[in-house]
């Protein structure tokens, strides 16, 4: 007597039975077939690769596999809450309650296992009217995160107070870290940066007008610049870059594939046609060749401008440009993987005339970002 079933449907059967993770015998009854004549299309159409000496002698090695499936996924689970709950382990059921009740993507019972709470407690705490601390908590968080993403992930809770103070919302350092850390705000990692120059040439050197005076009264009257490479799966990009010391801004910049003369000289006209110098405006660099070139020194002639050069091997007489190279490196370049120069040109513009200009709160600047504190000198 011919079989009901067709190959096709056994084969669907077998692979819906050992995908799945409920048991055989359950797909079973859901097809409408015998569990044992199941188990039986099972062996007959799906071969393990490899069966271990201890579950060689089991009769249905598949449940075996499901159990295992199922434990993966809970251990993944766990995982995943330890990462997100750091901060609230060693904390007080109630912060551990006010925790769960802000996760939506984990089970109760997961979390209540790792966090080491009771399911009953927590239930309980739901019934419970929140306390008034508990409510300006829950009002606090999205403040809080609201100024973390504005700040790109690189605002710590200094920045972050400073923020929700000018918002007119007064809390303390402490409650701001205490709420980061329940909800799993972390600043992005710092990396070391290493300043390097090439100082090795026989053109001129200008002396050290600026002396490491880097705090100045009047825009437009102290200038430094530097040079940078950025990696990129195409190759080195090089920025090159002029700052006011007054306010720390960016007044000039230049990308290229070339660390040359050209690039430092390109950075130099923008910020001269950006901001149109008076005369006599020291501009301070190190002793790199591209600065000392003849080219770079015929603008410095042309405009009126006081050179100025770092000691040799002292990246500490140049330390604003320094350690503007050092946040754009630690809070933009590290955490990305630049596939071309064209794509890291457009990041680095972005970054510098949208964000670092305009909006990042600079602590040279009472915590006021370039722009708006040259504004804000201006209108006073």
């Amino acid at each position: 007597m011919p079989s009901k079933y067709s190959p096709e449907f056994k084969q669907d059967a077998v692979k819906l039975a050992v995908d799945s993770d409920q048991p055989i015998s359950q797909t079973a009854r859901a097809l409408g077939v015998n569990p044992n004549t199941l188990y039986t299309w099972v062996a007959k159409y799906h071969q393990p690769q490899t069966v271990d000496e201890e579950g060689a002698g089991d009769k249905h090695p598949y449940e075996e596999l499901k159990r295992l499936r199922r434990e993966i996924a809970q251990l993944k689970e766990e995982r995943d809450i330890l990462k997100k709950a750091a901060g609230v382990l060693c904390k007080e059921q109630s912060v551990k309650y006010a925790w769960m009740r802000q996760q939506t993507e984990f089970g109760v019972q997961a979390m209540c296992r790792v966090l080491q709470v009771s399911r009953s407690g927590y239930y309980e705490s739901l019934s419970r009217a929140p306390s008034n601390r508990s409510l300006a908590d829950d009002a606090l968080r999205p403040q809080i995160k609201g100024v973390f993403e504005k700040g790109r992930k690189t605002y710590g809770t200094r920045r972050i107070k400073d923020d929700l103070d000018k918002q007119g919302t007064v809390i303390s350092r402490r409650r701001i870290a205490r709420l980061m850390q329940e909800e799993g705000l972390a600043v992005k990692t710092k990396r070391k940066f290493k300043p390097t120059t090439n100082s090795k040439h026989d053109k001129p050197i200008a002396p050290n007008l600026l002396e490491r005076e880097f705090n100045v009264e009047t825009p437009d009257t102290a200038y430094v610049g530097d040079i940078t490479y950025i990696p990129t799966r195409e190759g080195w990009l090089y920025l090159a870059v002029v700052i006011d010391l007054f306010s720390r801004a960016v007044v000039g910049w230049a990308m290229g594939s070339r660390i040359n003369a050209a690039l430092v000289n390109d950075a130099l006209r923008m910020a001269i046609w950006k901001r149109k110098p008076a005369r006599g405006l020291i501009f301070h660099s190190d002793r790199g060749s591209q600065y000392a070139s003849e080219s770079h020194r015929k603008i410095h002639l042309t405009h009126g401008i006081l050179a100025s050069m770092s000691k040799k091997g002292d990246c500490w007489d140049n330390a604003v440009a320094e350690s503007f190279f050092h946040t754009l490196k630690t809070e933009l370049v590290h955490h990305c993987d630049y596939e071309s120069r064209v794509e890291a040109r457009a990041s680095i513009f972005e970054y510098i005339e949208v964000f670092y200009n305009r909006q990042r709160r600079h602590s040279a600047n009472g915590n006021e970002a370039p722009l708006v504190f040259e504004a804000m000198k201006k209108a006073a």
